[in-house]
């Protein structure tokens, strides 16, 4: 039972990394895309807009792919405090 409890409070811990670190990525998301789009309008020629909306698009792509991986790095840790508990169990019964 006690065992039990410490995968809870890890568990509770490594939801609260994920959410902060969802919140975070969202809220960086949100000012990148607020700046590029007061950049836009700054822009006066079709070239520049071009230019201007692939380098977004590209470091969005970047930063989607890199938040991916570190929230599916959180997830494995979780899933490993997850059954810790159980391993220990198991390797008393065998």
């Amino acid at each position: 039972m006690d065992k039990a409890m410490q995968s809870f409070g890890l568990v509770s811990k490594r939801m609260q990394a994920i959410a902060a670190e969802t919140a975070d990525y969202s809220k960086k998301s949100f000012e990148d895309t607020a700046a590029h789009v007061e950049s836009l309008m700054g822009v006066n020629s079709l070239d520049k807009a071009i230019e201007a909306q692939t380098q977004y698009a590209r470091s969005s792509y970047e930063g989607a792919v890199a938040q991916a991986t570190r929230i599916g790095e959180l997830y494995v840790d979780l899933a490993r405090d997850m059954i810790k508990p159980f391993e220990d169990f198991a390797a008393k019964r065998a």
